[in-house]
């Protein structure tokens, strides 16, 4: 028999991981539909980073990432495969966080900036963006995606794992 006071902890937490997952699964989804919109700005914000020189290459990354973005938010924000997706988001939010800092590293170092000063269109779906600002949005996702992987939260959800 559970007391008052640990069934209302368990709540808030449930509370807290669906929030965290509607707020995850929202903005990618919301960044993704940004990306797929308007395809040929992303291409040219994925070009920046000079990761990739196969033209090939840097077609398929910006027709499928942007989709791929979509359906996991998608399926975080139904609760379905919540660890799965939430592996995969923290998979493409801890590199993509870095190239931001390499880039921005870069700029301020060639502009004489503060960090903090440099602004730039990172390929977010947000347009221009100051860097810090996003260092911090992306550190709170990380932070969001890494609580959701660790919280075996099931209430709220339609399938919280695969297996």
């Amino acid at each position: 028999m559970s007391s008052p006071l640990s069934s209302r902890k368990d709540l808030l937490i449930d509370g807290a991981a669906v929030l965290s997952r509607w707020v995850l699964g929202g903005l990618f989804v919301w960044m993704g539909l940004q990306k797929a919109l308007h395809p040929e700005p992303f291409i040219i914000l994925v070009r920046q980073y000079e990761l990739v020189t196969n033209f090939y290459l840097l077609n398929v990354i910006s027709a499928v990432l942007p989709w791929f973005e979509v359906f996991c938010g998608l399926l975080v924000l139904a609760g379905i495969a919540v660890r799965g997706c939430t592996l995969v988001m923290l998979a493409l939010l801890i590199p993509f966080t870095l190239l931001i800092l390499k880039h921005a590293l870069a700029l301020a170092s060639a502009g004489s900036l503060a960090l903090c000063a440099v602004k730039f269109d990172c390929g977010c779906g947000n347009g221009e963006v100051y860097v810090c600002h996003k260092l911090a949005e992306n550190s709170l996702l990380i932070l969001l995606a890494a609580g959701l992987l660790c919280v075996h939260r099931r209430r709220w959800c339609a399938r919280f794992s695969l297996w």
